[in-house]
């Protein structure tokens, strides 16, 4: 068995320990992973999911990804795949959620907003962005994460995690109260 079969294998079986197990966090926002590369960053996201209490994560346009960086996470974070985005988008709309997008241009900076609850944080592909046309979603508010240096965007896991922890430190995160 190779690489590649042994982690779809892998996912398959996490993917089914999801469906029982998995329970929604204590905060009511969700990830929307736009077409992310199979490798890594999934797994690390679902991962801060889980610590940083996501209610869900839509994991789009991708047939599988490797489970080891979740160390376990999978099965208890829910998480959904949907083929594009749009489906993705309309499910959580019709839930009543406000979409953010990340976006090095953008006028606000995470820390400069108030997230609401039903917050819905859309992450793109770590080389090209998001698969849709920004003007095809017009209430997709765009944010970004400030930086010092000449880097132009953090790691899609990194910056998942930063938004996570804003979002639940804005809440009064208390994990110890919460046992």
């Amino acid at each position: 068995m190779n690489k590649r079969q042994y982690m779809q294998k892998s996912f398959e079986r996490q993917r089914l320990l999801n469906k029982i197990m998995a329970k929604p966090g204590p905060f009511p926002y969700v990830l929307i992973l736009d077409h992310l590369k199979v490798d890594f960053n999934i797994g690390k996201i679902i991962r801060s999911a889980e610590a940083f209490g996501a209610h869900a994560v839509d994991v789009v346009g991708t047939s599988f990804f490797d489970p080891m960086p979740a160390k376990g996470c999978m099965k208890r974070v829910p998480w959904t795949m949907r083929k594009t985005f749009h489906e993705s988008y309309e499910h959580w709309a019709a839930q009543g959620y406000t979409f953010f997008g990340f976006d090095v241009d953008a006028p606000k900076s995470l820390h400069e907003i108030s997230l609401p609850d039903k917050s819905a944080f859309i992450l793109g592909h770590e080389g090209f962005g998001f698969t849709f046309k920004k003007e095809n979603y017009p209430a997709i508010q765009p944010i970004k994460i400030p930086q010092f240096g000449l880097v132009e965007s953090l790691n899609v896991s990194v910056a998942a995690s930063v938004v996570m922890y804003e979002y639940a430190r804005s809440r009064n995160f208390n994990p110890a109260g919460s046992l």
